[in-house]
Order: structure tokens, then C-alpha cells, then sequence
């Protein structure tokens, strides 16, 4: 295994994509995100060929030259797709997207909190992918894929565009939220009194003032800040939390608004745009340490409830943490272009 990254045999085009949805985004956060676009070999030499588009979108804090770090004897995720297209498989146009946010993400959702990623993905980089690109332009042969917060974005995206995506794919998405979220509360409401003397205000300014995740507890406070932001901010961007932070309490009215946003339970209201799909790739490892095994399984059975089953679904628990999953994303990527181009 070589160290660097060799040439690809297919072409990774780097764009950046100045988006009105995001435009005085409610964080300040920029508005022009870098967008790329990876076509298989052989693209340049079939000017007639339309070819199935796959989505791919980060997880938490994900950010997307991100895609570009490796681990020691590992492959990236683009290196590794692009091996995929290399040796024979169905071939695609993938595509990378960024939704990165200073409070750590978007969960790919229109929010008060963050800004209007959903529309941006949904009604921004879709339009234009299809207009610069030689896809098939319709959903059954467009796809979306994610792993953990970008797992979460694309079964939900896929349940709310069923027009644009016709197959998803996620690795380790957020769901089951009890499971994955709740559990967090109790061990935030400790960390704000031991350090913060109980005031989120007071971790979120000193957060921005060293290096980020440099104090024990930082990670936990970090992201439940960032999912209240896209499932339960106010239409003045106020952030309500789920729990008090002093006793770490469940806070009822806003929990039912987390929980309306938890893919487990809103696939009964989805139905319809659940069982039209193609292709549905779940998977997760046995020892996530966010159990989003248990959210996966619950999902796949959510689906099952509605008659969607193999060989629409494929499932797969695996022996593995939420960490260093990345060589299962070129398996989902062979299922989907396989189902896109059927």
C-alpha cells in the first residue's frame, strides 16, 4: 500500500457553488461551499452517455477537503471510489457535497438555526450538477449516501425529496434518538456545572477562545448544541435545548421536537416516498459508541412495517466502532450504481 495518492482513472472536478439559499445564513457562515464532482473512466470518450448520480454528504463538523485525509495503509473515500469505478462496477457521477456549519453541521435540514441546507442541496447543487453534467436527470437513477449526521441527512433527505432521490445509502445515520442522544444529556448537564457553572453561554464563548475539543467533555456539548440548532431552533434562530442543563431533565415540548426529526419515526408518515425507492443500503458496527446499530436496526424494521424489505434493503451489522468505516462506502456505492443503472 503506497503512502500518496496515485492518479485517478476516472477525474475529481473542483467547483465552488455560490448558493442564494445560504445567503445571510443566520451563523454568517459563508455561502460559496466547494462542490466536487467525480466522473467515471470513459466519461470524456462517450459525449452521448448519461450516466446515474450518487450524493454523498459528511458527517458532524464534516467539512469537504475532509474527504482527503487518509489513515496510515488506508485509502481515502474518493481514492477508493474511484478504484471501485476502475475495476468494473456499475459506473457513476458522484458527488460531493459540503454543508459544513460553524456550530458543527446542518443535519442536511432547513432550520431557523443554522440556514437552509435542505433547499441548498435539494434546490441548488441537484439543478446544477444535472445542468453541467451528463446525468440522467431523473430520480430513479439518483441516488444519496451518508455516514452518521450524513447517514441521518440522507434517509431523511430521501423521505422529504422523493421526486429528486430514488436510493439512499447510510452508514451509521443518526437514529433511534433515544438511543444515540439521550444519553448525552445527563453527562452535558455535569460538564456545564463542573466547568461552566451551569451556563451554555459561558462553554460556548470559552470554546471559540482555545483549540477546538481540547478539554474533556468539549465533543458532547459541541454537537448537542449543534443538533438543537437544526431540529429545534425558533423562527428567530433562538436554540432551544432538549434538556435542562442544570439537572440534565428532559425538556418535553422540545424533545417531541427532536424526536419529530428522528428517522424511526417519521418513516410511518413517509411511507409512500419509503416504499418508491429503489435501493436502500443500512449498515453500522456492533460496537458503535453512539449505538447507531440499534437506530439502524430499528430503522431497517421501521421499514419492514411498511412492506420494505430485501431485495430493496440490504442490511449489515458489522464488528467495528463508528470509527474508520470508510472501506464499507465503496460497497454501498456498488449496490446503488447497481440499482441506478437496472
Amino acid at each position: 500500500m503506497l503512502p500518496w495518492s496515485r492518479d485517478f482513472a476516472g477525474r475529481l472536478d473542483e467547483h465552488v457553488l455560490a448558493s442564494e439559499a445560504l445567503l445571510g445564513n443566520p451563523l454568517g457562515d459563508p455561502h460559496e461551499r466547494p462542490l466536487w464532482v467525480y466522473v467515471p473512466p470513459g466519461y470524456d470518450d462517450e459525449p452521448e452517455r448519461r450516466y446515474p448520480s450518487i450524493y454523498v454528504i459528511q458527517g458532524f463538523t464534516g467539512q469537504l477537503d475532509m474527504w482527503r485525509n487518509r489513515v496510515a495503509l488506508r485509502r481515502n473515500f474518493p481514492e477508493l471510489a474511484d478504484e471501485l469505478f476502475t475495476s468494473g462496477a456499475a459506473p457513476a457521477i458522484v458527488v460531493y457535497v459540503d454543508a459544513w456549519t460553524s456550530v458543527g453541521g446542518s443535519q442536511f435540514l432547513d432550520s431557523p438555526g443554522t440556514g437552509r441546507y435542505h433547499t441548498y442541496l435539494c434546490d441548488e447543487v441537484v439543478p446544477w450538477v444535472d445542468a453541467h453534467y451528463r446525468t440522467a436527470a431523473v430520480r430513479e437513477r439518483r441516488a444519496i449516501a451518508g455516514k452518521s449526521s450524513g447517514g441521518y441527512g440522507a434517509m431523511v433527505t430521501a423521505m422529504l425529496r422523493p421526486d429528486l432521490f430514488g436510493a439512499l445509502a447510510t452508514h451509521a445515520g443518526d437514529a433511534l434518538f433515544e438511543a444515540c442522544y439521550l444519553p448525552d444529556f445527563r453527562a452535558a448537564a455535569r460538564t456545564l456545572r463542573d466547568n461552566y457553572d451551569g451556563s451554555y453561554d459561558r462553554f460556548r464563548a470559552e470554546f471559540r477562545t482555545r483549540p477546538a475539543f481540547s478539554r474533556e467533555g468539549d465533543d458532547k456539548l459541541f454537537e448537542l448544541w449543534g443538533y438543537a440548532a437544526a431540529y429545534s431552533a425558533d423562527d428567530d434562530g433562538t436554540v432551544r435545548l432538549p434538556f435542562d442543563p442544570a439537572t440534565g431533565a428532559v425538556v418535553d415540548e422540545v424533545w417531541a421536537r427532536w424526536l419529530a426529526c428522528d428517522p424511526v419515526r417519521m418513516a410511518p408518515e413517509r411511507a409512500d416516498a419509503l416504499r418508491s425507492l429503489r435501493a436502500i443500503w443500512i449498515d453500522a458496527g456492533t460496537r458503535d459508541e453512539w449505538y447507531l446499530d440499534l437506530g439502524a436496526e430499528a430503522f431497517r424494521r421501521a421499514l419492514g412495517r411498511l412492506g420494505v424489505a430485501e431485495p430493496v434493503v440490504h442490511f449489515e451489522l458489522f464488528d467495528a466502532t463508528h470509527a474508520l468505516i470508510e472501506y464499507r462506502y465503496p460497497l454501498a456505492l456498488r449496490f446503488l450504481a447497481e440499482r441506478l443503472s437496472a
